[in-house]
Protein backbone atom coordinates (compact mmCIF):
# COMPACT_ATOMS: atom_id res chain seq x y z
CA UNK A 1 0.00 0.00 0.00
CA UNK A 2 1.13 3.49 -1.25
CA UNK A 3 -0.46 6.38 0.41
CA UNK A 4 0.57 10.13 -1.96
CA UNK A 5 -0.74 13.24 -1.77
CA UNK A 6 -2.25 14.33 -5.12
CA UNK A 7 -0.40 16.69 -7.21
CA UNK A 8 -2.49 16.85 -10.53
CA UNK A 9 -5.68 15.97 -11.32
CA UNK A 10 -5.78 12.68 -13.42
CA UNK A 11 -8.99 10.78 -15.59
CA UNK A 12 -8.03 8.05 -12.60
CA UNK A 13 -8.94 10.40 -10.17
CA UNK A 14 -11.93 11.03 -11.56
CA UNK A 15 -13.07 7.87 -11.40
CA UNK A 16 -11.66 7.12 -7.98
CA UNK A 17 -13.92 9.66 -6.52
CA UNK A 18 -17.07 8.64 -8.79
CA UNK A 19 -16.18 4.95 -7.00
CA UNK A 20 -15.70 6.43 -3.78
CA UNK A 21 -17.36 9.40 -2.77
CA UNK A 22 -21.07 7.74 -3.04
CA UNK A 23 -19.57 4.98 -0.41
CA UNK A 24 -19.25 8.35 2.21
CA UNK A 25 -21.86 9.91 1.48
CA UNK A 26 -25.44 9.49 -0.36
CA UNK A 27 -26.40 13.23 -0.59
CA UNK A 28 -23.24 14.47 -1.69
CA UNK A 29 -22.41 14.01 -5.38
CA UNK A 30 -18.90 13.10 -6.63
CA UNK A 31 -16.56 16.55 -7.02
CA UNK A 32 -16.41 16.82 -11.08
CA UNK A 33 -13.03 17.22 -12.48
CA UNK A 34 -12.59 21.38 -11.93
CA UNK A 35 -13.46 20.72 -8.39
CA UNK A 36 -11.01 17.90 -8.14
CA UNK A 37 -8.48 20.70 -9.75
CA UNK A 38 -9.52 23.51 -7.35
CA UNK A 39 -9.30 20.87 -4.62
CA UNK A 40 -6.04 19.91 -5.84
CA UNK A 41 -4.66 23.56 -6.35
CA UNK A 42 -5.91 24.90 -3.09
CA UNK A 43 -2.79 25.75 -0.85
CA UNK A 44 -5.10 25.24 1.57
CA UNK A 45 -5.90 21.46 1.22
CA UNK A 46 -4.22 18.37 0.94
CA UNK A 47 -5.77 15.48 -0.79
CA UNK A 48 -4.63 12.09 0.09
CA UNK A 49 -4.83 8.61 -1.77
CA UNK A 50 -4.41 5.15 -0.79
CA UNK A 51 -3.35 2.70 -3.03
CA UNK A 52 -3.13 -1.46 -3.69
CA UNK A 53 -1.49 -2.61 -6.23
CA UNK A 54 -1.66 1.00 -7.73
CA UNK A 55 -5.62 1.21 -7.68
CA UNK A 56 -7.00 4.03 -5.53
CA UNK A 57 -9.00 2.86 -3.00
CA UNK A 58 -9.04 5.40 -0.09
CA UNK A 59 -8.58 9.21 0.38
CA UNK A 60 -8.40 11.66 2.41
CA UNK A 61 -8.53 15.74 3.05
CA UNK A 62 -6.55 17.44 5.33
CA UNK A 63 -7.45 21.50 5.82
CA UNK A 64 -4.61 23.72 7.27
CA UNK A 65 -5.94 27.39 8.43
CA UNK A 66 -4.32 29.59 10.16
CA UNK A 67 -6.46 31.37 12.75
CA UNK A 68 -5.30 34.24 15.45
CA UNK A 69 -4.65 31.27 17.49
CA UNK A 70 -2.22 29.65 15.43
CA UNK A 71 -2.47 27.17 12.66
CA UNK A 72 -4.84 24.73 12.41
CA UNK A 73 -5.88 21.61 10.52
CA UNK A 74 -8.90 19.19 9.93
CA UNK A 75 -9.57 15.87 8.31
CA UNK A 76 -12.18 15.16 6.20
CA UNK A 77 -13.88 13.30 4.23
CA UNK A 78 -12.25 10.28 5.00
CA UNK A 79 -12.84 7.28 2.59
CA UNK A 80 -11.89 3.47 2.19
CA UNK A 81 -13.59 1.55 -0.93
CA UNK A 82 -16.08 -0.94 1.01
CA UNK A 83 -13.95 -3.84 -0.66
CA UNK A 84 -10.43 -3.16 0.92
CA UNK A 85 -11.79 -1.79 4.47
CA UNK A 86 -10.15 -3.28 7.54
CA UNK A 87 -6.73 -3.63 6.19
CA UNK A 88 -5.20 -0.56 7.36
CA UNK A 89 -5.78 1.89 4.54
CA UNK A 90 -7.21 3.87 7.28
CA UNK A 91 -4.45 4.08 9.37
CA UNK A 92 -2.27 4.52 6.84
CA UNK A 93 -4.42 7.88 5.48
CA UNK A 94 -4.81 9.50 8.36
CA UNK A 95 -1.35 8.76 10.15
CA UNK A 96 0.06 10.39 6.25
CA UNK A 97 -2.38 13.52 7.42
CA UNK A 98 -1.27 13.56 10.49
CA UNK A 99 2.48 13.39 9.75
CA UNK A 100 1.88 16.25 7.11
CA UNK A 101 0.04 18.72 10.05
CA UNK A 102 2.85 17.85 12.05
CA UNK A 103 5.34 18.71 9.10
CA UNK A 104 3.44 22.34 8.38
CA UNK A 105 3.26 23.22 12.31
CA UNK A 106 -0.70 22.70 12.96
CA UNK A 107 -1.03 23.36 16.87
CA UNK A 108 -4.40 20.55 16.60
CA UNK A 109 -5.98 18.30 14.28
CA UNK A 110 -9.68 17.99 14.82
CA UNK A 111 -12.41 15.61 12.90
CA UNK A 112 -15.81 14.56 13.42
CA UNK A 113 -17.25 11.18 13.02
CA UNK A 114 -20.12 9.95 13.39
CA UNK A 115 -21.15 7.38 16.16
CA UNK A 116 -22.06 4.58 13.93
CA UNK A 117 -19.18 4.73 12.53
CA UNK A 118 -18.05 2.31 15.36
CA UNK A 119 -14.73 0.92 13.32
CA UNK A 120 -13.59 4.48 12.31
CA UNK A 121 -13.99 5.85 16.30
CA UNK A 122 -11.88 3.03 17.59
CA UNK A 123 -9.31 4.00 15.30
CA UNK A 124 -9.62 7.91 15.88
CA UNK A 125 -8.78 6.84 19.31
CA UNK A 126 -5.77 4.59 18.88
CA UNK A 127 -4.21 7.16 16.64
CA UNK A 128 -4.52 9.64 19.99
CA UNK A 129 -7.77 11.36 19.00
CA UNK A 130 -9.95 11.95 22.30
CA UNK A 131 -13.54 13.25 22.08
CA UNK A 132 -13.83 17.06 22.36
CA UNK A 133 -16.82 18.40 25.10
CA UNK A 134 -18.30 20.79 22.83
CA UNK A 135 -21.36 21.24 20.42
CA UNK A 136 -20.94 21.05 16.80
CA UNK A 137 -23.22 23.84 15.08
CA UNK A 138 -23.92 23.49 11.33
CA UNK A 139 -25.19 26.51 9.32
CA UNK A 140 -26.62 25.97 5.81
CA UNK A 141 -26.86 28.73 3.70
CA UNK A 142 -30.26 29.14 1.81
CA UNK A 143 -31.75 26.96 4.37
CA UNK A 144 -32.12 30.32 7.02
CA UNK A 145 -35.26 31.81 7.27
Amino acid sequence: MDVEIVERVTPELVEAMDRLVPQLSRSSPPPTEPELAELVGSGATRLFVARVDGRIVGSLSLVLFRIPTGLRAWIEDVVVDEATRGGGIGRALNEAALAEARRRGAKTVDLTSRPSREAANRLYRQLGFAPRDTNVYRYVPGDAG
